[in-house]
């Protein structure tokens, strides 16, 4: 009966045509196809191609410009000896291409805070894109753990299913031979029953985990994966030691930190508005006319121009100073935002660190429980065969039995949780 139903926990663990997963696998995978990476991803490649020196303002820009009129015009010209020369529904073409430079040759070093802050933008963003990496490896190492968890729960519970058909066997063969009360029979159905049923559930516990882990995937839902067996072992570095790479590794931190660098840019390059403006203009300029009367029937010309503009803000309504007090009221607000964050970071930190200890202590304990609750189980199995307890101390020994079975299992998760909180935040997943 043991082989049995073992057998039957075990066909409804597995779907044989599932593929099986394991949890680097899924990481890979989470890491090309997660929707939210790939976002992230994009947006850290928009800082990178942002980050030019002809975004800054540093290079020349050069245009060509084509020009073309047609007209018909009645003309009427006096000439200084008094002859009048008239034209009626004269034609009248003009052309005339040019290539325009311009190139800012000094605006008071603002150029070059902006490049400075176009990179800093660029660091930015991959510190947003690791966090959000990190996030999302988390998320997935929890969810691959929960079905775990979960099948593992469903194994426990066949378990007790088992030790309940033996109970209702031994209740049949008991009031077959009129040893045992009908009473006695109809618990162990009735416990059978609720197993069951608990089975049922747990079934679809499993289902939706294994379509919370693909959505994470970017897959579908129903894709049909596999997982392992069992939760590996949890370590982590000591305390100190997390403490100290805690600053130098967090992305959180590390994201904050590089923000301040641009709202401090930012406040840079605000007060940089007022300052002078030299801009060098050339260009070349070719042009041809065409007139279908008089004396003068086509024109051509052609040149190089060069020329220099500097332009002085005197008064610019109060925008410059507007502009640096924003400036400087961004950079405080990110300042603030790093002084909470290292206080959140360090007591979550802390938490899990703390919570990691406990879950240890806690699974230690358990397992000796879970030993001892199948002892004191298997000892009521016998004494029921035996005839010298009744349905009732062996139901209680069962429920003890699964209620130790679900803490360890849980604890297990939660141990394997506290060790992947305290390795996200040092980016050590």
């Amino acid at each position: 009966m043991k082989k049995i139903v073992f057998l039957f926990a075990v066909l409804s663990c597995v779907n044989i045509s599932a593929q099986h997963l394991s949890m680097q696998d899924a990481i890979d995978i989470a890491l090309k196809k997660n929707f939210d990476i790939i976002v992230s991803r994009s947006q850290a490649e928009i800082n990178k191609l942002n980050n030019t020196k002809g975004n800054a303002g540093m290079l020349p820009t050069v245009g060509l410009q084509a020009t073309g009129d047609a007209s018909y015009e009645d003309a009427y010209q006096k000439q200084s000896t008094g002859i009048v020369n008239k034209y009626s529904s004269q034609f009248n073409t003009d052309l005339s291409t040019n290539a325009i430079l311009s190139w800012t040759l000094f605006d008071g070093g603002r150029m070059f805070i902006t490049k400075n802050k176009l990179s800093e933008m660029q660091s930015l963003g991959e510190f947003q894109f690791r966090s959000r990496v990190m996030d999302v490896m988390y998320n997935v190492i929890a969810a691959y753990f929960d079905i775990v968890c979960q099948k593992e729960q469903l194994k426990s519970i066949f378990e007790v299913i088992n030790y309940n058909r033996q109970r209702e066997a031994i209740a049949q063969t008991g009031f077959n031979a009129g040893t045992l009360a009908k009473t006695e029979l109809l618990q162990a159905q009735i416990d059978l029953n609720v197993a069951m049923e608990t089975s049922i559930n747990q079934r679809h516990a499993i289902d939706v985990a294994r379509k919370e882990l693909n959505i994470l995937l970017g897959r579908n839902p129903d894709t049909a994966i596999e997982v392992s067996d069992t939760i590996p072992f949890a370590s982590v570095p000591d305390k100190n030691t997390m403490m100290l790479k805690l600053e130098s590794s967090n992305a959180d931190l590390l994201t904050l930190k590089k923000q301040i660098d641009v709202a401090e840019l930012s406040m840079k390059e605000a007060q940089k508005s007022s300052a002078p403006n030299l801009h060098f203009n050339g260009g070349y300029s070719f042009s041809i006319r065409a007139h279908t009367q008089g004396n003068l029937r086509n024109e051509h010309s052609n040149g190089i121009q060069v020329g220099a503009t500097l332009s002085i803000p005197i008064y610019t309504a109060g925008e410059t100073k507007r502009k640096v007090s924003v400036a400087q009221t961004e950079l405080q607000i990110a300042q603030s935002n790093l002084d909470q964050t290292r206080l959140e970071v360090n007591k979550e930190v802390q938490n899990a660190y703390s919570d990691f200890e406990s879950q240890q202590e806690l699974l230690k304990i358990e397992r000796k429980n879970n030993l001892l609750s199948k002892e004191n189980l298997e000892i009521s199995m016998q004494r029921l065969r035996l005839g010298q307890t009744t349905s009732l101390e062996v139901h209680q020994a069962q429920e003890n039995y699964a209620q130790s079975s679900l803490r360890l299992i849980n604890f297990e998760y939660n141990l394997k949780m506290a060790e992947t909180k305290l390795r996200q935040m040092i980016s050590d997943l």
